[in-house]
């Protein structure tokens, strides 16, 4: 219960957002990314097939929205980032006997300090907060044909960007990782059903505490943008990782996605969005 009270403490000190309204400071530029990406995933969770950890493997698409500006926080030199993810997959079996789909739902809030060791490299280094739902749907399971995922977490993150040109053309290179160190998740006992959760009321331990003793995860994130005529475009590779063994239910969902998209970077005056150039302090360029 105590860790239950850490982590809602932490959480409401992270959303926190200060405003400042000081006439005549000058408005940060937001960087936004619309992408979209296709890729292999493999999933294996023993709920949904007791006493094997037989993975299905398949192909799921994604589509992505990134958000990150400079805050007025430290003299202007934290970050805000926002991630909104949606992906669904398609797996089978290794016999490719039965089949298994999913769907997931997330959205990440971070905030990273800013260092800059020489003028064209950035490195970020911050936390996160990270909430996902969603299901892993298997078609030949009777008993238990769906496993439901919610997790909510504290991420340990890093980012790196680096501005360079290849004959005159402007190219931004960065790197991101995250890690979760502190959460809960919602997880049913191996072999208990939804109807003994919802209906009959059996809920004992199965919002537990995660750590790194039965949870691990990390997202690595590369992307590069690039300049095309009047349009910015931002293409990258995503790989994500994840490894629960709670209430002896052991899963694991791993996914290698190649995502595409669209950039633009704008200031925002009460509603209204101007297109700027990247002469303000950019989180990006």
């Amino acid at each position: 219960m105590m860790m239950y009270k850490i982590l809602t403490c932490l959480l409401l000190l992270f959303f926190a957002n200060p405003v400042f309204s000081e006439e005549g400071e000058k408005q940060e530029p937001i960087n936004t990314a619309t992408l979209i990406g296709i890729g292999g995933y493999n999933l294996m969770d023993t709920y949904l097939t007791p006493g094997s950890r037989i993975p299905y493997t398949g192909w799921g698409i994604r589509v992505m929205n990134e958000r990150m500006k400079m805050t007025r926080l430290a003299d202007h030199r934290i970050s805000r980032q926002q991630v909104f993810n949606a992906d669904i997959a398609s797996t089978q079996n290794g016999a490719g006997t039965t089949q298994a789909f999913s769907g997931f739902l997330d959205y990440t809030l971070g905030y990273h300090y800013h260092f800059n060791p020489v003028p064209a490299l950035k490195l970020l280094a911050g936390a996160s907060v990270h909430a996902m739902g969603g299901f892993i749907y298997c078609v030949r399971s009777s008993n238990n044909p769906a496993s439901a995922k919610a997790d909510l977490d504290l991420n340990l993150s890093a980012q790196a960007i680096y501005n360079f040109r290849i004959r005159n053309y402007p190219l931004t290179l960065r790197y991101q990782m995250e890690i979760p160190f502190i959460g809960i998740l919602f997880s049913p006992h191996y072999g208990q059903s939804y109807y003994e959760i919802f209906d009959r009321g059996n809920k004992s331990g199965i919002v537990p505490f995660t750590s790194f003793h039965n949870k691990q995860a990390m997202k690595n994130y590369v992307t590069i943008d690039f300049p095309i005529g009047k349009f910015t475009f931002r293409a990258g590779y995503l790989n994500s990782l994840y490894y629960l063994d709670v209430n002896q239910i052991q899963s694991h969902i791993r996914s290698h996605s190649f995502v595409i998209g669209f950039v633009r970077e704008f200031i925002s005056f009460g509603g209204r969005k101007m297109q700027q150039e990247s002469k303000h302090n950019s989180v990006f360029y």
